[in-house]
């Protein structure tokens, strides 16, 4: 039996044209190999599974590649890349700073920086998560990462910036990595269902894209237990069911109920939705999300603020040319104070319950406050 290997690692980019969403970056340290203008140390920060320490191996490789092609891209048949490869690379050194945290750690780092690379142009050092050093291992760090010899090459990466001492910051050239877009992530994961011959609707990527919350890593990963659970064929209707989402349809259900003001059907629905096990606050989150994207539906320029397939944003645009702006705003304006009030709520459902009465009665509240207006 093959071992499976998780599609996080499998699709793991290996050159700097195949990082998903950080072209400002990749763009720049393609330029600062070319010119050879490159720091001695660089500090990646952003948030989780966006691509730093990738970026981190992919520089590493490339600027020790004895054949860099016209692209700025390494070569993957030369002797040093070959070694970085199948991970035996002398040259070039992985520390985990969440778990080599210490003075000794750091100290033994630095003895090794004192001996010249083997075979290769650079030593070159990543520390991960390096806002997780001790104050007293920063310290130790500091001299070597000012004054490296030639030879010597830092990329530091952390998910927490304003952890890093300033003395350290000031030492680097910062690079900042961008979350990645639902737009990227969707096609990331089309083009992998394409390498690996499964089928998948627009809709059901576009829902692994928002639950990864800018992350690939997470997508993937979301991914991976997608395909264990459908197969070849990810539809919709699966994704909600195993991430225990509440589907599109609710909503729109809600918002239908709210304007032709059907109390009752509303607060059925309401109740169909506790039954099948989903948390009142999951609800009012998602209320607040979709009265949003009906907002983004009022004019042309914001339509690209919907990130979600595109029969679904079709079918906001319908809700929302059906809804006055009025109702949609102070609708919004109610589900968001009920959310924040929600958890100091002594009976939580009697809580969403009142909300969705002032919600079918919106009409008629907006149309006393105008009466006493004009009067």
């Amino acid at each position: 039996m093959e071992n499976f290997v998780v599609s996080a690692r499998k699709y793991r980019p290996g050159t700097f044209d195949s990082v998903i969403g950080q072209e400002h970056i990749t763009h720049t340290l393609k330029n600062a190999i070319k010119n050879n203008h490159l720091a001695h140390a660089f500090l990646f920060c952003g948030p989780r599974g966006v691509g730093k320490t990738t970026c981190a191996r992919i520089l590493a490789k490339t600027i020790n590649c004895t054949n860099i092609g016209d692209d700025m891209e390494a070569c993957n048949t030369c002797d040093s890349c070959k070694s970085f490869n199948q991970h035996a690379s002398f040259n070039i050194y992985e520390l985990d700073a969440a778990s080599n945290n210490s003075v000794d750690d750091i100290r033994g780092l630095v003895e090794q920086v004192r001996y010249a690379p083997q075979g290769a142009k650079y030593k070159i050092y990543i520390i991960d998560e390096v806002h997780m050093l001790s104050a007293a291992a920063f310290n130790a760090f500091l001299k070597t990462l000012e004054e490296p010899p030639s030879y010597a090459k830092f990329i530091l990466a952390t998910t927490e910036r304003h952890k890093i001492l300033p003395t350290i910051l000031s030492r680097c050239q910062v690079f900042d990595f961008h979350r990645i877009s639902i737009e990227n992530a969707v096609k990331q994961l089309h083009a992998i269902c394409k390498n690996e011959g499964i089928e998948a609707e627009e809709e059901a990527l576009h829902v692994i894209a928002q639950k990864a919350d800018g992350a690939m890593r997470d997508a993937l990963s979301i991914f991976d237990r997608i395909v264990s659970f459908s197969g070849k064929h990810i539809t919709y209707k699966d994704v909600i069911m195993n991430l225990n989402i509440l589907d599109y349809d609710y909503y729109f259900k809600a918002v239908d109920f709210m304007l032709s003001e059907d109390l009752p059907g509303l607060l059925l629905l309401f109740d169909e939705i506790i039954t099948n096990g989903f948390d009142p606050q999951h609800f009012l989150s998602g209320l607040n999300e979709h009265f949003r994207n009906l907002m983004m539906c009022r004019h042309q320029s914001t339509h690209k603020l919907l990130e979600v397939a595109s029969s679904v944003a079709q079918k906001f645009m319908t809700q929302s040319a059906a809804s006055h702006p009025a109702i949609l705003l102070n609708a919004l304006n109610l589900v968001n104070k009920c959310e924040l009030e929600y958890k100091s709520s002594k009976n939580p459902r009697l809580h969403v319950e009142l909300l969705l009465m002032k919600l079918c009665h919106i009409k008629s509240l907006l149309d006393a406050t105008a009466l006493k207006k004009k009067s």
